[in-house]
C-alpha cells in the first residue's frame, strides 16, 4: 500500500464509512512506522471523533493498534488477569488488587500509565518506594510475574506502538473524546499484554473523567463489548468519585494508604472496591464460582496477609526494599511542612470537588503539568474526611504535605475551597453504581 491508500482510508471514515479490518491493520502498522504522516493521523482522529465507528470497526481498530507491535503470550499454571481504570483521585486500587488477585492463583502482569491531568498515575506510586524500577525489559518482567505472582511496570516501546503515536496526535488535535479512539487505546496496550481476564473500573463524578452516567455506561459499554469481541473475557464495574476514594492524594501518601488496607490497618472504599473487581475478574476467569465468591476470596487473601506478601514480593523483585511491607513509613518519603485544611464553619460535608484536589496535588509538585516535570513523591493530602462528616469550625478537613510554607498555605486554602460544607447531611452516593457484562 502507499500514501494513497491512507488518503483513502481517511476519506472513507471522513464519509461515515468503516475502513476494512485489513486497511485498519494498515494504517496502524503505518502510524508505528511512520509511512503515516502526522496530517494523515490528525485527519483519521478527526474524521472518528464526528463519524463514529461501527462495534465491528472499533474491534479492528483495536486489534489492529494492538497488533502493531508485540503481542505477549504466556504459559503460567494460572489465568493471566489484569485491570485497567479509567482515572480518579486518590485511587491507588490497582496497588491492592495485583498482589490480591496473585494471591488467589491468578498472574497479574499490569502494564500501567503515568499521571494524567488531576489524576495519578500508577506507575508514580510505584516509583515513591526507593529503588523501584518499572522499566523493565521483556526477559525481566517475565522473570518478576512468575517469581512473585503480579508485576507494575510501564509499557515497553513494542506494546502497541501505534497507539503512543496516535494518542500524542489526538491530544494536540482536539480529538481526545473520542469514544472509538479511547476504546482501542485502553484496550490496544491491555490486549497485547496477552491477558485470559480483564476488569474494567469506569468511573463516575467530580473526581472522575466521566462526570454523568450516561458517558460512563456508554464507555463501559464499548470497552466491554469490544474486548470481548477481540477475545479477552472483560467486564466492567461502574463505580462513584465524587470523593477521593483513598483518604490520601499524593504517590508516596497512596502508597501508604494502600499498605494500610493490604496489612488490615484500615477498611473502607479502597478495600471495598477492590474487593468488588476482584470478585467480578476471578469469576470471569474460573478462579471462583461467582462474583460472590471472588469478593470473599479477594478479602480473605487481604486479611489472612498472603495479599500483602505477595505485595512485598514485587516490591522486592522490582528493585525496593525487602521487608517494604513490614514498616511502609521507614522507606518512603515524607515532606518537611504539614498543615491542617481547617473547616470555616460548622456542619456537613456535603459536596467534594475532586478534581480541584487532584489539582492541588499536581500544584504542589506531586503530578506532571507538561511530561518533562519531575515529582516529588512526598506532597500530597492525607487524613481527607468523606461525604457525610459533621464537622465543628475549626475541625480539620485534611492535611497538607508540601515542601515549602507557602506552597502548603495555598493548597490548604485551595482544598478548602474544594469542600463545601453545608447545614444538612447529605445522601452519599453508592460506591458502586452498575456492573456491565
Amino acid at each position: 500500500m502507499t500514501d494513497t491508500d491512507a488518503r483513502r482510508i481517511i476519506a472513507r471514515l471522513r464519509d461515515g464509512e468503516t475502513p476494512s479490518q485489513a486497511e485498519l491493520q494498515w494504517f496502524a502498522k503505518g502510524l508505528a512506522d511512520q509511512h503515516v504522516s502526522d496530517a494523515q493521523a490528525g485527519a483519521f482522529a478527526m474524521a472518528a471523533l464526528l463519524n463514529g465507528m461501527t462495534d465491528a470497526g472499533r474491534v479492528a481498530l483495536t486489534l489492529a493498534m494492538r497488533d502493531s507491535g508485540k503481542v505477549m503470550k504466556w504459559d503460567m499454571d494460572g489465568p493471566v488477569l489484569d485491570k485497567h481504570s479509567t482515572g480518579g483521585v486518590g485511587d491507588c486500587v490497582s496497588l491492592v488488587l495485583a498482589p490480591a488477585l496473585a494471591a488467589c492463583g491468578a498472574y497479574v502482569p499490569m502494564i500501567s500509565g503515568r499521571g494524567l491531568g488531576h489524576t495519578g498515575g500508577t506507575l508514580d506510586k510505584m516509583e515513591a518506594i526507593p529503588g523501584v524500577d518499572t522499566a523493565l525489559d521483556e526477559a525481566r518482567f517475565r522473570d518478576v510475574v512468575k517469581r512473585a505472582g503480579c508485576a507494575i511496570v510501564s509499557a515497553s516501546h513494542d506494546i502497541a506502538p501505534a497507539d503512543r503515536r496516535l494518542y500524542a496526535i489526538r491530544d494536540v488535535t482536539s480529538t481526545v473524546e473520542s469514544l472509538d479512539l479511547i476504546t482501542a487505546s485502553i484496550l490496544s496496550k491491555k490486549l497485547a499484554a496477552g491477558l485470559d481476564g480483564l476488569v474494567l473500573d469506569v468511573k463516575i463524578g467530580s473526581g472522575a473523567f466521566m462526570k454523568n452516567m450516561e458517558e460512563a455506561k456508554s464507555l463501559a459499554e464499548a470497552l466491554v463489548t469490544t474486548a470481548n469481541e477481540a477475545g479477552c473475557k472483560t467486564a466492567a464495574v461502574i463505580s462513584d468519585m465524587n470523593q477521593p476514594l483513598a483518604p490520601a492524594l499524593g504517590n508516596a501518601l497512596e502508597v501508604k494508604a494502600s499498605c494500610d488496607v493490604l496489612t488490615g490497618r484500615k477498611q473502607g472504599a479502597l478495600l471495598d472496591l477492590t474487593a468488588a473487581l476482584g470478585g467480578v475478574v476471578l469469576a470471569g476467569a474460573g478462579l471462583a464460582g461467582d462474583v460472590a465468591t471472588g469478593h470473599a476470596a479477594i478479602l480473605a487473601a487481604i486479611s489472612s496477609g498472603t495479599a500483602a506478601e505477595y505485595f512485598g514480593r514485587m516490591v522486592a523483585a522490582l528493585g525496593g526494599p525487602v521487608h517494604f511491607i513490614d514498616t511502609p513509613s521507614r522507606f518512603l518519603p515524607e515532606s518537611t511542612v504539614i498543615r491542617e485544611i481547617t473547616a470555616d464553619r460548622s456542619g456537613y460535608v456535603t459536596a467534594i470537588n475532586g478534581q480541584a484536589l487532584g489539582m492541588v496535588v499536581v500544584d504542589l509538585g506531586g503530578g506532571r503539568k507538561v511530561e518533562t516535570d519531575k515529582i516529588d513523591y512526598a506532597v500530597g493530602l492525607s487524613d481527607m474526611v468523606p461525604l457525610g462528616t459533621k464537622v465543628r469550625k475549626g475541625q480539620a478537613l485534611g492535611r497538607v504535605h508540601a515542601a515549602r510554607m507557602d506552597s502548603a498555605e495555598a493548597a490548604a486554602k485551595a482544598a478548602r475551597t474544594a469542600i463545601t460544607l453545608g447545614d444538612s447531611e447529605p445522601e452519599v452516593p453508592q460506591l458502586i453504581r452498575e456492573g456491565i457484562g
